[in-house]
């Protein structure tokens, strides 16, 4: 008999119960002082309410009623009051000030990660208020919830989406490649926001703002600076006023500590229309929570009214208190996740010409951990490196390109770093062509032994073929010529291993450099990261690095595309 409870899922134990409790009361006084009302959603929902209302993020749990209706169980409670705004309180005037918090629900595909799956969100959602009072309220809520819980070292990045848009609005694009670029922007994936408007825009194209605004963050000044990118292009933004605006209020409440304008901070939901906002806390490696202003979500399912709000997850906030009340982050300096392997060399030297201590780095021995003055190193394997980045254990890091498709990350990419360059391809033996076409004939589905079986099945699903993929952790070549597998997914430098025991590449599926990447949180709370990013570009811009050895000048087109179409589903998968 098993007596675990399922994976994601835990008890709640008197002591951290009676904590919950409290931090629950005290929250939710604070919401009701504000004449915020109490509301309970049902646990579960029409599957189409939230396709309908905008929401992709993770596979919910999914039923058939007794009827053949698809239900989920909640994964979020924003669309809910939307829903019962819209079809209940369509006729209400006044503004609506509703408060939760309730149980939600989230299936994970990241096994690596262990997420919770069933976690407390509570919120507020202020239905019909417009305008920059209404903005700085929900935001100055959150702050001070987050205050109540005992977080007070953390940072309120908040931005406006209508820069973006309205820079979109003004390129002659493609709707695909429009698509491609939010997602990028979406992710923070500045290597991928920095091709994508590099290869499509003219010289006094709009698209060569978009990077810049990116990487626009900073005090209430920072506004200015967006005012300024948009100049040359003839647009003027209310949107920028009303957030100048609001931040204004909030100093004047006493917060600016916490506040700074970051535009890289754009929800991947669609609804927003105004203001956004997350919370970062140094030693927590993921969000504490978000909010904004969506002002059209309502229409969906009746009159259309303003509305903003925010959510955050009990458990989440409790924990960054825990952090904080230990102060194991704050005094540590910044940690960095460097790789074993071919890539540590030029990963050393790198780091280097930022102007770091690399000294016994070259020569760990036995070390895991390297303490120099002003940092510290964690020897990692490549693969590794996102894994101890996505989960907090070091704010940045080096990898290759093809270690963050396959473990899904949750990372900044910051920096293409130029070396380490490999190829991944689809190999086989030589002259068994024939072989092989008449195995898949004779079986229906391929054989393919390979390291990275995420990446390795969806490109056989956009090939269409079906495969059963053989995952080994060494000597993939091994495979065919000992007749475990048909094919190999792999990634080759120099493809001398694969001439050496007589394989031929038989498809390219993308290719891969190292990558400097950064947690979210640690991204936005520390600026050291910032400052080592752009060191670490401008050495990379320096150096000449051999191009990837067997392979064309740039893979082939539709190749690219499908580097770029992985990339995205495996984000949205994660």
């Amino acid at each position: 008999m098993n007596y675990k409870t399922p994976l994601g899922f835990r008890d709640i134990l008197p002591e951290e119960a009676r904590a919950r409790e409290l931090a629950t009361r005290l929250v939710q006084d604070l919401f009701a002082s504000y004449e915020y009302e109490p509301i309970e959603t049902p646990t579960l929902e029409n599957q189409e309410l939230m396709r309908t209302a905008g929401y992709r993020s993770s596979s919910p749990f999914k039923f058939f009623d007794a009827q053949g209706n698809l239900l989920i169980m909640r994964p979020d409670v924003t669309m809910q009051v939307a829903r019962m705004c819209g079809s209940r309180l369509g006729d209400t005037q006044h503004t609506l000030r509703f408060r939760y918090t309730q149980r939600v629900f989230r299936e994970s595909d990241d096994v690596i990660t262990s997420d919770p799956r069933e976690m407390t969100q509570m919120g507020v959602e202020c239905i019909g208020a417009d305008g920059v009072d209404a903005d700085a309220e929900v935001i100055s809520l959150f702050i001070q919830a987050l205050r109540i819980l005992g977080v007070e070292h953390f940072t309120l990045s908040v931005a406006c989406v209508g820069v973006l848009n309205a820079l979109l609005a003004c390129c002659e694009a493609s709707d695909e490649w429009k698509a491609s670029l939010l997602k990028a922007f979406h992710a923070s994936n500045f290597v991928e926001l920095d091709e994508l408007c590099e290869a499509y825009a003219e010289s006094l194209s709009p698209v060569r703002a978009i990077p810049a605004l990116a990487r626009i963050r900073g005090g209430i000044e920072a506004i200015d600076q967006a005012r300024k990118l948009l100049e040359p292009y003839g647009i003027k933004l209310d949107d920028l006023d009303a957030l100048q605006r609001t931040i204004q209020l909030l100093i004047d409440e006493g917060f600016e500590r916490y506040v700074r304008v970051d535009f890289s901070v754009m929800s991947s939901f669609d609804y927003y229309t105004g203001m956004v906002f997350e919370a970062y806390a140094p030693g927590v490696g993921s969000p504490l929570g978000s909010g904004g202003r969506y002002d059209h979500m309502l229409s969906v399912f009746g009159p259309d009214r303003p509305a903003a709000g925010f959510a955050f997850f009990l458990e989440q906030a409790m924990y960054a208190a825990e952090q904080e009340a230990q102060a194991s982050d704050f005094d540590r300096p910044l940690r960095i996740a460097v790789p074993k392997g071919s890539l540590n060399p030029d990963s050393i030297e790198a780091l280097a010409a930022a102007g770091l201590d690399v000294s016994r780095l070259d020569s760990p021995g036995r070390l895991l951990v390297i303490s120099n003055p002003g940092v510290e190193y964690i020897i990692v394997r490549p693969s590794d490196a996102p894994v101890f980045v996505t989960l907090g254990a070091a704010d940045c890091g080096i990898c290759g390109k093809d270690s963050l498709l396959e473990a899904q990350s949750d990372c900044v990419e910051l920096v293409d770093l130029g070396f380490g360059a490999c190829r991944f391809i689809v190999a086989e033996p030589a002259q068994s062509s024939h072989n092989v076409e008449q195995r898949i004939q004779k079986r229906g589905y391929l054989r393919v032994a390979t390291k990275y079986p995420h990446i390795t099945q969806w490109f056989y699903d956009r090939c269409g073929q079906q495969v059963e993929i053989v995952q080994l952790h060494g000597n993939i070549e091994l495979a065919p010529l000992t007749g475990l597998a048909e094919r190999i997914v792999d990634i080759t430098a120099t493809g001398t291993t694969l001439k050496e025991n007589n394989l031929v590449v038989v498809d390219e599926v993308l290719s891969s450099t190292a990558r400097f990447i950064a947690n979210p949180c640690a991204f936005r709370t520390n600026s050291a990261i910032r400052s080592l990013a752009l060191k670490l570009k401008a050495h990379a811009q320096t150096m000449n690095y051999e191009p990837i050895a067997g392979a064309s000048q740039s893979v082939p087109r539709k190749n690219t595309q499908f580097g770029e179409q992985i990339q995205d589903k495996l984000q949205d998968q994660s």
